[in-house]
């Protein structure tokens, strides 16, 4: 199906998601929030890719939120009975957050690749991904703070676990534009390229390395890492071991090990569907 705000494509296990509206520097509008979560929902429950990557069509990755959505707000956030207003904002902010929790809920590993801008919205998105990758002329900047809003959607909670905490406190406080050569240095991004086309091929190149690997054992470590992420080691070795015990298969090993030996790339069966409940 079209999308309003995204081009979708999907080739040899790879779905490439691109932000589309270039006019508009790849601001996230209403169409966005809908069609996003959607669009990286279905490819899990389908199991159609095994490895996805993000980018942006024109001069620059995403500008962030547009300002229409803050300028058109639904009658129940601006009027009626204070409490269940606030409520009802409170679920609102949640359902955002969701749009950007679900890169890291689904099972397959989410790449983004930046040029230009990566403002507010968009670094939230990024900060959620597996993997990042950047221009020379990439920046970023949490751009909340200077609007007079706290950044809501994921990137404080999310930034100081994959850089220094100091340096994401100075981008949240003072909405600075960090380079992409800073960028690298702090841990943010994974590796900087000459321009986008350079970038994309070898953000494709990784992602097909990826998508050569068994999808059980790529989801896997998918899993282990992010709950690591969030528990101690000792938690995480133990949930390790429970996951190996139950998911842990020797056929897979067996492809991998006879395709090594014939020189060969191995052949793995995609994960399954997800079936919907009482089906």
């Amino acid at each position: 199906m079209p999308h309003k705000s995204l081009l979708v494509t999907i080739e040899a296990g790879i779905a490439s998601i691109e932000l589309n509206r270039p006019d508009r520097r790849n601001a996230m509008n209403i169409d966005f929030w809908r069609e996003f979560p959607d669009v990286l929902r279905n490819i899990d429950s389908e199991a159609c890719a095994r490895v996805i990557v993000i980018s942006g069509t024109g001069p620059m990755f995403c500008a962030g939120m547009d300002l229409e959505v803050f300028m058109n707000p639904p009658a129940s956030l601006v009027s009626g009975e204070e409490g269940r207003r606030k409520e009802n904002f409170r679920r609102m902010v949640m359902q955002l957050q969701d749009c950007f929790t679900i890169l890291e809920t689904i099972r397959i590993p989410v790449l983004t690749a930046v040029h230009g801008g990566c403002i507010g919205g968009g670094i939230n998105l990024i900060s959620a991904a597996d993997c990042r990758y950047a221009t020379e002329d990439a920046w970023f900047s949490v751009k909340e703070t200077r609007l007079g809003m706290t950044a809501d959607l994921g990137v404080l909670q999310r930034l100081p676990k994959v850089m220094p905490e100091g340096l994401a406190r100075e981008m949240a406080y003072t909405g600075r534009k960090l380079g992409a050569a800073e960028a690298l240095r702090s841990g943010l991004i994974n590796a900087v390229y000459k321009d986008k086309a350079c970038m994309i091929q070898q953000v494709m190149e990784i992602a097909r390395q990826i998508a050569s690997n068994s999808p059980l054992a790529v989801s896997g470590s998918k899993e282990m890492m992010n709950f690591a992420r969030d528990h101690s080691i000792a938690d995480g070795l133990k949930y390790m071991a429970t996951w190996q015990s139950g998911m842990f298969q020797p056929g897979e090993m067996a492809i991998a090990l006879q395709a090594s030996a014939m020189k060969a790339e191995p052949e793995f069966d995609e994960l399954w569907p997800v079936t919907p409940p009482l089906q």
